[in-house]
């Protein structure tokens, strides 16, 4: 049983100036520890405004929280915890929070490397749009590419993640090894699922959504470290693949559903919440562990849901191109999670320690030699996938020994918003951001007319000003510079 506390606002955030890319709030009031942001002064200027800084103070106060809660320089304002939040809680007495994950459970990026040239495709780079956006459905409630999903297929799904795209042909064993945790989370248990989450689920394998979801074919524009980039198979003026999406209907309702069953389980555990959005419950808890499993569910079908995509979209690049599988190439180089939570073991004041670690709009970022880093790249480390917005660029990164001692091996997941949605739609009116986009040599290939004015590049922070950051704080080395060629959205 925790013991009874109460929580409230911190109703001003004070910061405290560590260095140039990391800044403190100490812990006042019912903070159990400091909240630590990850950011340049202009990064730390920009976020000021949305009450995000609040949000990594609240978290603070959570039970079982160990070290800090932080910030990466992607923040912005999220439900309960910020976007681009990471908290890590001791397993025996901390908690867990569906806020701490996010209703996209297990929303991630693909990166698939290409033999092909730039010159070989950005001639033809329409029609190849076309061909990917006629075979990889998208949009809100789109039905999938593959055959509806009966129950006891879905169970399947749950359980195997990635494993059973592969078995139902999606893709090749080799794929696993270059899949964060193998495409496969333990600890699923479909009971826990509801007959809703289920409905939601059985026709949206493969395929990519909408909002900020999409689909690159981007060039290799720089190289930073040569070396790490052909461990990864990224050469300069190469052809890529970039994907974005995540558990689509599936995941959102596993966490409409348990938000609700563990803000009214919280109350008996005696937690009183700075902010009912954190609602959460002790992980040991039944409803903890019921929560973690109905999440791991989501988390597979997430990580099978981009390997059908991810073969479907091979296949397109063999068919248009009339080309051999060999001589395309076309390899899976990395595919990472980045909301979720995630039983670790990691070292703490010299002493191993099992932790529930959350990462909301967070990524992996584990160094070379690491057990949770796959062999292929045990010698140079975890490949991170960072994108950017659809007019500028993204980029390849590699995990740090920085990132594990601080932030439990994260770092962040992309540029993070600027503008609400709202006020995306709003700027836009008058503009025609398609023709702005192909102006700049970028095509664009969309569904929905909102959701292009809704992701407009200004509505987002420059994803290279993040990166620098998280590249000069350690947290993440860079590796490879990625140009959209065409772009996806639903």
């Amino acid at each position: 049983m925790f013991a009874k506390y109460t929580t409230e606002k911190i109703m001003s955030i004070h910061l405290e100036k560590i260095n140039d890319y990391k800044w403190r709030i100490p812990k006042t009031g019912n903070m159990r520890v400091d909240g630590i942001i990850y950011a340049s002064e202009k990064l730390l200027q920009i976020s000021a405004s949305d009450n995000a800084y609040q949000q990594v103070a609240n978290v603070a106060c959570l039970p079982g929280i160990i070290k800090n809660s932080m910030a990466m320089p992607d923040i912005h304002w999220g439900y309960g915890f910020c976007i681009g939040g990471v908290a890590a809680f001791d397993y025996d007495e901390g908690i867990i929070s569906p806020g701490g994950v996010g209703y996209d459970i297990n929303c991630g990026v693909r990166l698939m490397r290409t033999n092909l040239r730039l010159e070989e495709v950005k001639p033809k780079i329409k029609e190849l749009m076309a061909s990917l956006f006629s075979r990889i459905p998208c949009g809100v409630g789109s039905s999938g590419a593959i055959k509806k999903l009966s129950k006891e297929e879905e169970k399947k799904v749950m359980q195997k993640g990635a494993r059973w795209a592969i078995e139902s042909g999606f893709g090749s064993q080799d794929d696993l090894e270059r899949i964060e945790e193998n495409g496969n989370l333990s600890g699923s248990n479909p009971d826990f699922v509801s007959d809703k989450a289920y409905e939601r689920g059985r026709d949206q394998m493969g395929t990519l959504g909408s909002g900020n979801h999409f689909i690159e074919v981007d060039v290799v524009e720089e190289v930073y470290d040569e070396k790490i980039a052909f461990k990864f198979g990224l050469k300069k003026g190469n052809v890529a693949v970039l994907m974005h999406s995540g558990s689509r209907g599936f995941g959102y309702q596993v966490c409409d559903d348990y938000l609700k069953i563990i803000l009214s389980e919280s109350r008996q555990f005696g937690i009183t919440l700075p902010d009912k959005q954190l609602a959460c419950v002790p992980i040991t808890s039944l409803p903890g562990k019921q929560y973690y499993s109905a999440m791991v569910s989501a988390a597979n079908y997430a990580y099978a849901n981009r390997q059908v995509m991810g073969h479907l979209a091979k296949e397109v690049f063999e068919k248009f191109f009339d080309i051999s599988p060999r001589d395309l190439n076309m390899v899976l180089v990395y595919d990472v999670a980045h909301n979720i939570a995630k039983i670790e073991e990691h070292e703490i004041d010299g002493k191993k320690m099992k932790l529930c670690v959350h990462r909301k709009g967070a990524t992996r970022s584990f160094p070379a030699g690491h057990p949770y880093v796959p062999e292929i790249y045990k010698e140079v480390g975890q490949p991170v996938l960072i994108p950017g917005d659809m007019g500028r660029c993204s980029f390849v990164l590699v995990g740090t020994q920085k990132a594990l001692t601080e932030t439990f091996g994260s770092t962040c997941h992309g540029a993070g918003r600027l503008l609400s949605r709202t006020q995306a739609v709003k700027e836009s009116r008058g503009r025609s951001i398609k023709k702005e986009l192909e102006d700049a040599g970028i095509y664009l290939v969309a569904k929905d007319g909102e959701t292009v004015a809704e992701e407009m590049p200004s509505a987002y922070k420059n994803v290279e000003d993040v990166v620098e950051t998280v590249d000069l704080a350690g947290l993440s080395k860079k590796v490879a510079k990625l140009k959209p060629l065409g772009v996806i959205k639903g």
